[in-house]
């Protein structure tokens, strides 16, 4: 068996669980590694990652550097002997980083490498309407997830999901894969394959506030994935059109109606508890949103206030 002392970097809760479950089976965490604070909120008072606020409960200790080469923080890298660094949703580390323990380095990503390599993995593998998807451990090497794939777990994406629910689900299956990548490096029974090379490979972009406004005039089935896809973060949005009012509304929660009908493309149906939008093949049906400067609401409940005025639309 090969003695594992773990430097562990993150941020986000993601990236949380997969330490938890690292402390939970007893390895040896000698670091953390994770994102300076940063100011938040009206006050723009600092705020702390998930992962600091966890390894402080822990009584982990923890490194906050800005210059990930700087000579201060190699220094003290070295100092702690890690024989093997675990990455889940921090950022790309330099080489010096990255080759420093005996084992190596791995990181966690959120989909079946090589497809989805990127910033959004789960947002886009909704958005693009895909039926299956996972988590990949490998070797980091000079590129944006490239290394050799150690492990992989698949599951299946359901019609309702959303990036949310989706989230969940994979940072708990992230969270076993890694123990059992851990083993087998303790064991040395680690065999990697090269990531394999095509053609074409679906991209995980960084997605963008322009990224995330809807398209009216696409097809009902793109409109509801790109909406479950970007739900509840960073989520979608669109122009409300009501009378002489527009506004920015974000949108939540939808379901899909197919059915015909001669409206025009955004155009809005509401009743008393009802809000939906005509678009190619039916109507999204509006269950959740925010309208500008109003808190995130039912729309059932926000129609009780709201006056959908003759010809309003989206846009």
């Amino acid at each position: 068996m090969n003695k594992i002392s773990i430097v562990f970097m993150g941020t986000p809760d993601f990236a949380v669980t997969t330490l938890a479950a690292l402390v939970a089976a007893d390895y040896s965490i000698v670091g953390v590694i994770t994102a300076p604070d940063r100011p938040a909120g009206r006050g723009r008072k600092l705020h702390s990652s998930a992962v600091k606020k966890y390894a402080l409960e822990q009584n982990l200790t923890v490194w906050q550097p800005t210059n990930l080469k700087g000579e201060s923080f190699i220094n003290t890298l070295r100092g702690l002997e890690a024989t093997l660094q675990i990455v889940v949703a921090f950022r790309m580390l330099p080489k010096v980083v990255w080759e420093m323990p005996r084992y190596g380095t791995f990181n966690l990503h959120a989909s079946l490498l090589p497809d989805y390599r990127g910033a959004a993995p789960i947002n886009w593998a909704l958005i693009n309407g895909e039926t299956k998807t996972g988590v990949t451990t490998f070797f980091i090497d000079d590129k944006i997830d490239t290394g050799e794939i150690i492990s992989q777990k698949e599951t299946f994406i359901t019609e309702n999901d959303t990036a949310g629910s989706l989230h969940d689900r994979l940072m708990h299956l992230g969270a076993d894969l890694v123990l059992e990548t851990v083993a087998l490096i303790s064991k040395g029974t680690v065999q990697t394959q090269k990531q394999p090379q095509r053609a074409t490979l679906k991209k995980a972009f960084k997605i963008f506030t322009e990224t995330c406004k809807v398209s009216w005039d696409a097809p009902i089935k793109r409109i509801y994935n790109h909406i479950r896809g970007l739900s509840p973060y960073p989520v979608a949005w669109s122009q409300f059109v009501n009378g002489e009012e527009k506004m920015t509304v974000k949108i939540y929660s939808v379901e899909k109606e197919t059915a015909t009908h001669d409206l025009s493309t955004g155009s809005i149906v509401a009743g008393k508890k009802e809000m939906k939008v005509a678009v190619k093949g039916g109507y999204i049906r509006l269950l959740e949103i925010q309208l500008q400067g109003r808190r995130r609401m039912k729309v059932a409940d926000l129609l009780n206030g709201l006056e959908i005025k003759k010809n309003s639309y989206m846009a």
